[in-house]
C-alpha cells in the first residue's frame, strides 16, 4: 500500500530476570552475544514438550559442541517446575538448554511478551492438572531480538544450518 510505513517486526521478547535450572538468576543480559532459541512448555507434559526439546537437542548437536548457542524452556507451570526439577528433567537434553523458573508473576510476564498463551487444565483427580500452552519456538538473536519462530518439522540437519547463520 502507498504511503504505509514499514512496521517491522512485532514487539515479542524483552528483558527478563528468572532463576536457572542451577538456582543462579538468568537474564536477557545473560545470552547477549548468542542466538538463541526460546519455549515455553512445563516438565509433566506427556509428550509434546520433551518431543520439542529431543528436536533443539538434534539440532544442537548437528551445530557441534563449540557453537555459542543456547535454547530456554521456560515453564508455564512454576508451581511444579522448581530449579530441582528443571534441572533433572534437562539431564535428558543438550546441556545449552537453560530451564527457567520465578514466581508465577514473572513467568506470567516473561509468556505475556512472548505473546505465549497457558492456561492449567483440571485433570480427573483432585489437584492433578495439565497446562495448555503455545508450542512455538522463537529464534532470538545475538542482541536478544525477535527473529522469526523457528521450524524444528524438518531435518536436524536443515535447521541446524539455518541457525548457523545467527551466529
Amino acid at each position: 500500500m502507498p504511503g504505509r510505513a514499514d512496521l517491522g517486526s512485532p514487539a515479542i521478547g524483552g528483558s527478563f530476570t528468572m532463576i536457572g535450572q542451577d538456582g543462579r538468576v538468568v537474564t536477557n543480559a545473560t545470552l547477549a552475544g548468542r542466538p538463541y532459541l526460546v519455549f515455553f512448555g512445563y516438565t509433566h507434559c506427556p509428550d509434546f514438550c520433551p518431543t520439542v526439546l529431543f528436536d533443539i537437542s538434534a539440532v544442537f548437536k548437528e551445530l557441534g559442541p563449540d557453537k555459542k548457542v543456547a535454547a530456554l524452556f521456560v515453564t508455564v507451570d512454576p508451581e511444579r517446575d522448581t530449579p530441582d526439577i528443571l534441572k533433572t528433567y534437562l539431564e535428558n537434553f543438550d546441556s545449552r538448554i537453560i530451564g527457567l523458573t520465578g514466581d508465577p508473576s514473572k513467568t506470567e510476564a516473561l509468556a505475556k511478551a512472548f505473546r505465549v498463551y497457558a492456561r492449567k487444565v483440571p485433570g480427573e483427580r483432585p489437584g492433578d492438572y495439565t497446562v495448555d500452552h503455545t508450542g512455538v519456538d522463537y529464534l532470538m538473536d545475538r542482541r536478544g531480538k525477535f527473529v522469526s519462530a523457528f521450524n524444528l518439522q524438518r531435518p536436524p540437519q536443515q535447521a541446524a544450518r539455518e541457525l548457523e547463520a545467527y551466529l
